[in-house]
């Protein structure tokens, strides 16, 4: 019987080893000249970032769904609890849920399909903050960015506080949401896109958008790079 202990044991500390080698480590910088609260969705929660620090995050292999973000103007007292003008993710510091539009997302799924890890910058809830998106080691090279001035040049009717919707927020129909799976690049789609071409401008954005990493890479999310 004790044999047997012993080696589950051995078994679930090298099954957990295994997998915490196969975690890919995050540093989220912010270098904008003003305070953010960032945010990681399943995985971190939420932190004050001000100018010129970074915050470091381990994220499991097999994570998909996942969103980093920046959250701005934000109030919370000693409790946790608060508002964000952008990117609120119900009130609280450390989010469990995503963030509410306008946020400019950082999206990941990590060892996927042919054990590749998916990344993609996002507009399809708007934009607040400029952001880059990179990989750093694994030999992946390919840094994506979404840096342009999208709120100082923001169509008026997009226009939000501290941010720019994108027309899904505003509009809410088929032509901008795409909940039919059917739908097509607009104008208000094309005005993201030509500003931040590597960026998701609309659901349908996939085949300039997504990007790839062997699994078991690390990455770095940088606000206002």
């Amino acid at each position: 019987m004790a044999n047997i202990k012993s080696l589950s044991i051995y078994f679930f500390i090298t099954i957990s080893c295994l997998a915490f080698a196969r975690a890919a480590h995050f540093d989220i910088t912010n270098r904008c000249p003003y305070t953010v609260w960032a945010a990681a969705v399943p995985t971190g929660g939420g932190r004050q970032l001000n100018s010129g620090e970074t915050w470091g995050i381990d994220v499991a292999s097999g994570t998909a769904g996942a969103r980093i973000w920046a959250r701005t103007n934000c109030n919370f007292d000693g409790s946790g609890r608060g508002h964000c003008q952008t990117g609120d993710c119900g009130g609280v510091l450390q989010c469990t849920a995503y963030g509410a539009a306008p946020d400019t997302l950082a999206e990941f799924a990590l060892n996927q399909f042919n054990n590749l890890d998916f990344y993609d910058i996002s507009l399809v809830d708007g934009f607040n903050v400029p952001m880059e998106f990179s990989p750093t080691s694994n030999g992946c090279t390919r840094a994506i960015r979404c840096t342009s001035d999208i709120n100082g040049q923001c169509p008026s009717v997009l226009k939000a506080d501290g941010g720019c919707n994108n027309p899904c927020t505003v509009f809410k129909t088929d032509q901008y949401c795409c909940n039919s799976g059917s739908c097509q690049a607009t104008d208000y789609s094309r005005f993201f896109k030509d500003r931040c071409p590597d960026a998701y401008s609309y659901p349908k954005d996939d085949p300039t958008s997504t990007f790839t990493c062997p699994g078991g890479t690390n990455y770095r999310v940088v606000f206002c790079p």
